[in-house]
């Protein structure tokens, strides 16, 4: 198994539980699988699929994740093919011939496809030898997001008795885990449940103040990064998307309204890096996934705490940092408790009132965010400090609450506990509006008795009240807020009441800043790694497939970290499989090997410690002189890399150098033009940002590399001479 792991998959040892899981389904036993995202569920059926004489079908929902899984195991060296919607009636007709000839170890199906007689036919003339049900949660209607065409799966398992079926998902309670495997009809299964821990992802839930400046702080420090950012309806994510926009951010909505082409066009500009930001709804999220996804926002309240971890999940599936934040406010929560109060079926309505109760308790902790989510979904947490959301992360403070929390309960007990929070603060603060002065209430003694605490703070210590058991709510939809016998007590006897806050609003956004992505950067270099991803993206382009297709992120970190400088020490790096060693290994390995040679670096494989110094060598090399000769005679980069029979990136490198070292040289004839020129220079400066990556993702696929590079090095050019570049 660690043979074909690493010959197919790159990878030199299994990730927790995976072995196991293999081991069992190579057993023919049945098998429920709960594993998060970027746990690597996929590989448990994947590597089967190599040992098994015949086809693994695998069952998913996703047609554009079915597409990259596919695109994902042919760059592999895995024959894998897929069956949907999407598919003109050719290529279909084409994948059925080559899996009835045993040509495909993998097909993939849509699950819609299952209820017609045709393709049960087209099944039975395949030697099945595992099915694979992916977001198995699909299949029950206790779980998140029931799909009413995964009931056809019992039809399968009938067709197919002595074939085993693994099922697999990243969030289900005990109830859905055990719906699963009712409605699948597995037989004394094996359930393997991996830690729901997601220790890459730093868990923050925000006050949804200034939600929009909160957003760009964000999109700020996540410059130039994939994001997705969920809205609560179809408008808001237009509004949202034109809003970032508007601001000369790459976005674009998606949302079920919006046509089906559109949809899955928007998708592809997401997955293959032509867009930078998804706007979506969080019921049509599901299908956008890629494995780099560095930020994930709710801007609006999720409606369910399993709901909430699968959109969360999206994010940092390659294991590196990511960021996961919720902007919460009380208006969220009321406008989800009035949705709810339309539903007319009674079970129904109680269920979704639960379901909310479940992510406001989320939201009003004051103890660590990741212990709740794990110990939600059932799996004990005894760690008090996980170091890894707001609450852990964010110094907090005890102080006493008595003086206002007294405030706040005689406010609502003279205004009669009939009123909401909004009603209550704005009677706190002394807001003498219409409402309040139609009822009398701006002559009660209470009228402004809090006007020196900000209404956000008064709306946050009522919901504290209100975890606490001095509050009541009253009511669904809108609901009104009551004293409790406990807090009737607690002013009868004039007890002390200590709560904790954040200690302070600016330290608390420094420390988040600080945290997360840009405070766990690993240790290779950056501008090699921008030209190993400009060599992917060119392969990708290519090829027609997300970029992450040919190589992680993961990958080619470690590629600019140990630099390997030959195709033995190349298929060390975690990632390169057989496949991808035969088709990718040379011009990588060009691409390092020159950019070596012109920054004088030598490699670090399994001798250069994370933390030694970067060697620097003066001086400019004969080669890099032959490249400036060629440029400086009028060619271009493309011809002088032709001439010398090198890559481009190499030849952009020994420029950099050449100027690096105080060398001058005339780029005027290589300039794009006048327009794009003013528009690349003010990218630089506007993203205060010497890397081409960032740049070229604020600009736009109508910019080349070879443009932002001259661009840079003129730049650099005059700053050396100490001229303005202004």
């Amino acid at each position: 198994m660690l043979d074909q792991l690493k010959s197919y998959f790159g990878f030199d040892r299994f990730l927790p539980l995976q072995e196991e899981i293999i081991a069992k389904v190579l057993a023919r036993r049945d098998t429920l699988v709960l594993m998060p995202t970027g746990g690597g569920k996929s590989l448990c059926y994947q590597l089967p699929a190599l040992r098994f004489n015949g086809i693994t079908l695998v069952v998913s929902p996703l047609i554009a994740l079915m597409k990259d899984q596919v695109d994902g195991l042919r760059a592999n060296g895995v024959p894998a093919g897929m069956l949907n919607s999407a598919l003109p009636a050719q290529e279909a007709a084409l994948v059925q011939d080559q899996a009835r000839q045993g040509k495909l170890k993998i097909l993939y199906v849509a699950p819609e496809r299952l209820a017609l007689p045709g393709f049960q036919r087209f099944l039975q003339s395949l030697e099945v030898s595992l099915i694979a049900i992916d977001e198995a949660h699909c299949i029950s209607e206790w779980g998140h997001d029931f799909r009413p065409d995964y009931r056809n799966l019992k039809a399968l398992r009938e067709n197919f008795p002595g074939v085993p079926v693994i099922a697999l998902t990243a969030t289900a309670t005990k109830p859905v885990r055990e719906d699963i495997v009712t409605q699948l009809g597995l037989e004394n299964p094996e359930i393997f449940i991996s830690s729901f821990n997601r220790p890459n992802l730093t868990y923050s839930i925000q006050p949804k103040t200034d939600p929009l400046g909160s957003l760009l702080h964000l999109l700020e420090k996540h410059k130039g990064q994939p994001a997705i950012i969920y809205r609560f309806s179809r408008k808001a994510t237009e509004e949202t998307a034109l809003e970032l926009s508007e601001r000369g951010y790459s976005a674009l909505p998606y949302h079920a309204g919006l046509e089906r082409d559109l949809r899955r066009e928007t998708q592809e500009k997401f997955i293959r890096d032509q867009v930078q930001i998804v706007v979506a709804t969080i019921a049509f999220g599901m299908g956008i996934d890629k494995p780099d996804v560095r930020l994930v926002v709710h801007y609006d309240l999720p409606k369910t705490v399993e709901g909430y971890y699968q959109e969360t999940g999206r994010a940092g599936r390659d294991g590196l940092p990511s960021d996961c934040v919720l902007f919460y406010s009380y208006g969220d929560r009321t406008k989800q408790e009035y949705f709810i109060s339309q539903i007319e079926d009674d079970d129904e309505r109680d269920k979704a009132h639960t379901k909310l109760d479940q992510i406001l308790a989320l939201c009003d902790l004051q103890t660590c965010r990741r212990a709740y989510l794990m110990e939600y979904l059932g799996e004990s947490w005894p760690e008090t400090d996980c170091g890894g959301c707001d609450i852990c992360l964010l110094p907090r403070e005890e102080f006493d609450a008595t003086e206002i929390a007294q405030k706040v309960l005689s406010t609502a007990i003279r205004t009669g506990e009939r009123f909401g929070v909004n009603y209550l603060v704005d009677v706190l603060r002394g807001t003498a509006n219409k409402a309040v002065r139609t009822r009398g209430h701006d002559e009660l003694p209470v009228f402004g008795i809090a006007r020196d605490v900000g209404s956000d703070e008064l709306k946050e210590l009522v919901r504290s009240l209100v975890t606490n058991g001095l509050l009541a709510q009253q009511g669904r939809g809108y609901p009104t807020l009551a004293v409790s016998p406990q807090g009737r007590t607690f002013l009868k006897d004039r007890e002390q009441l200590t709560l904790t806050r954040p200690k302070h609003v600016a330290a608390a956004r420094q420390a988040s800043s600080s945290q997360g992505t840009s405070g766990r950067a690993t240790a290779y270099d950056t501008k090699l790694f921008d030209e190993l991803a400009a060599l992917r993206l060119e392969i990708a382009t290519d090829r027609e497939v997300p970029a992450y297709v040919i190589f992680g992120n993961k990958t080619l970190q470690q590629m600019a970290f140990h630099m390997p400088q030959n195709e033995a020490e190349f298929s060390k790096i975690s990632g390169v499989g057989d496949a991808k060693l035969r088709e990718f290994s040379e011009p990588f390995l060009k691409v390092i090997t020159e950019y070596m040679q012109a920054n004088g670096r030598t490699g670090n494989i399994q001798q250069v410690p994370v933390t030694a110094p970067k060697k620097r060598v003066r001086g400019i090399s004969m080669s890099i002189r032959e490249t400036r000769d060629l440029v400086a005679q009028g060619l271009s980069l493309g011809e002088v890399a032709e001439q010398r029979g090198i890559s481009q990136t190499t030849i952009r490198s020994h420029l950099e150098r050449f100027v690096q070292e105080g060398g001058q040289v005339d780029l005027g004839h290589l300039m794009p033009s006048e327009t794009k020129r003013r528009k690349i220079e003010a990218a630089f400066k506007e993203m205060g940002e010497a890397r081409l990556t960032p740049v070229r993702d604020y600009l736009g696929d109508d910019y080349t590399w070879e443009e932002l590079a001259v661009v840079r090095l003129e730049l650099r050019q005059r700053q050396s001479q100490g001229e303005p570049v202004a």
